[in-house]
């Protein structure tokens, strides 16, 4: 199991959370989300033999939000 946290730009709203925990939750292999919404952080664990973080981060700037750094 990995984890990535991703620094988002600003979050407007609480929707924006859910979107983001949506398109996630969906994919195999996150095995969990936490969406910061004062912070404008993602952080996921996930099974890297099914996703990677760049996986991820491509899946959140799809969504239209802009991903500042990842770690």
């Amino acid at each position: 199991m990995k984890n990535v946290t991703l620094q988002l730009e600003e979050l407007t709203c609480p929707s924006c959370v859910k979107k983001i925990e949506t398109a996630l939750s969906n994919q195999n292999g996150v095995e969990e989300i936490k969406v910061l919404f004062n912070s404008s952080k993602v952080k996921v664990n996930y099974d890297e033999s099914a996703l990677s973080a760049d996986a991820i981060e491509k899946i959140i700037s799809n969504l239209g939000f802009d991903v500042l750094s990842k770690k």
